[in-house]
């Protein structure tokens, strides 16, 4: 294959960037939905574990699923899921009711993601696969990060308007899934030298070239997703910040991440290779939670943002195109097995920062960096496969 992408993958990227835009929208209107509802923080926080919960139940088995009968049914079933989700939330007037619609988003999410990623690697080669993997972290962060500033604008108007939005483009997703994409042929080798994972769940695991990331990813989603969980809370309560504040922070932040995640992230991982770039990248991350407690003015707070986004922008590709090179055959299910990881730490994360918040606003911060350090120790033990040199 030459250095153009196929173009299929932007239609694919499209539909990813439709999810991440959905589970973002919550974010914004947070502080709004917690008065009205007379919720706290801890439910708060329940609220957005329950969607990496059903994730990590599901995403293994989904994995599987989209291994065994394609790609492309696995695409159209999760958008459709996702836009029934997005209903719910949107017409929910009750607790129970955003719970069920955060469960169910968290089975579109367990679909869509791996055969996402498994769609990529398909239609990519070993030397393609770094840039194509940045562009599917940058339509998840593009999505997330706009998400929300889309929806605080929304919100101006009615803040249930962000889910009837998100509901609209799911089911549109799904529509023009059926009508316009196309299973992708899976060639029998994608990497120059394949590593066999031919194993149980149990055995690839325990393997040195998965388990390392594989907790990487665990501990790095449980100190983002604390970050990310408390981000409007904190900004309403520390500093009075509205609904459009916030969009605003997180529209700039979201554009000029993306920007340079999509021009430095392929030069980055030439040069440094993956492993060496999410070290320096978690080290980064860290020490922004620092400045994240000393914040005191708007620019300050976007430049704090920019550089946590950016930081992480640039982690989930590298170790989304580490485990695609490694995973042979198994690309579905190591991608489940990706999403499985980072739903546990989605699922802690936001249930153990919301009890912090409760407790004192800045606590959150010092836990999500004390987590980013344990994850950065443990990355110094992680070597690169012979295999891949």
């Amino acid at each position: 294959m030459n250095n153009k992408l196929n173009p299929k993958i932007w239609f694919v990227l499209s539909n990813l960037l439709i999810v991440f835009l959905g589970i973002g929208l919550i974010v914004p209107v947070m502080p709004t939905i917690m008065r009205e509802m007379g919720l706290d923080g801890k439910t708060m926080g329940y609220l957005v574990a329950a969607f990496s919960l059903t994730q990590l139940l599901v995403s293994p088995i989904a994995g599987k699923w989209v291994d065994r009968f394609g790609r492309k049914r696995m695409i159209v079933i999760g958008m459709f899921i996702f836009g029934l989700s997005e209903l719910l939330f949107a017409v929910g007037h009750v607790v129970e009711l955003l719970y069920l619609s955060r469960f169910i988003g968290g089975i579109s999410a367990a679909f869509v993601m791996p055969a996402i990623t498994a769609y990529v690697a398909d239609v990519t080669d070993i030397k393609q696969r770094p840039r194509a993997m940045g562009y599917v972290s940058a339509a998840i962060n593009t999505g997330f990060i706009l998400g929300p500033g889309i929806g605080g604008f929304l919100a101006e108007i009615n803040i249930r308007a962000p889910f009837f939005t998100a509901a609209l483009l799911g089911f549109i997703g799904a529509v023009f899934s059926v009508l316009f994409l196309k299973e992708p042929e899976r060639e029998q080798v994608h990497s120059e030298k394949p590593i066999k994972t031919e194993a149980t769940s149990l055995k690839i695991l325990l393997q040195p070239i998965f388990f390392i990331p594989f907790l990487i990813i665990f501990i790095s989603s449980f100190g983002l997703s604390a970050y990310e969980t408390i981000y409007g809370l904190f900004l309403d309560r520390q500093f009075q910040f509205t609904a459009k504040d916030i969009a605003i922070l997180l529209i700039l932040s979201g554009v000029l991440g993306t920007v340079f995640q999509v021009f430095l992230f392929d030069g980055l991982t030439r040069k440094l290779g993956e492993i060496n770039l999410i070290r320096i990248c978690i080290f980064v991350a860290a020490i922004m939670m620092i400045f994240m407690m000393n914040v005191s003015s708007f620019i300050s707070i976007l430049l704090v943002t920019l550089m946590v986004f950016l930081t992480f922008d640039l982690i989930r590709p590298a170790l989304t195109t580490y485990l695609s090179k490694v995973a042979g055959q198994q690309q579905g299910y190591i991608s489940g097995l990706n999403s499985s990881f980072t739903s546990v730490g989605n699922i802690i994360g936001p249930i153990i920062a919301g009890a912090l918040f409760d407790y004192q606003a800045y606590s959150p911060y010092v836990f999500s960096m004390a987590v980013l350090l344990i994850s950065l120790v443990i990355a110094m033990f992680w070597r690169q496969p012979k295999k891949l040199l």
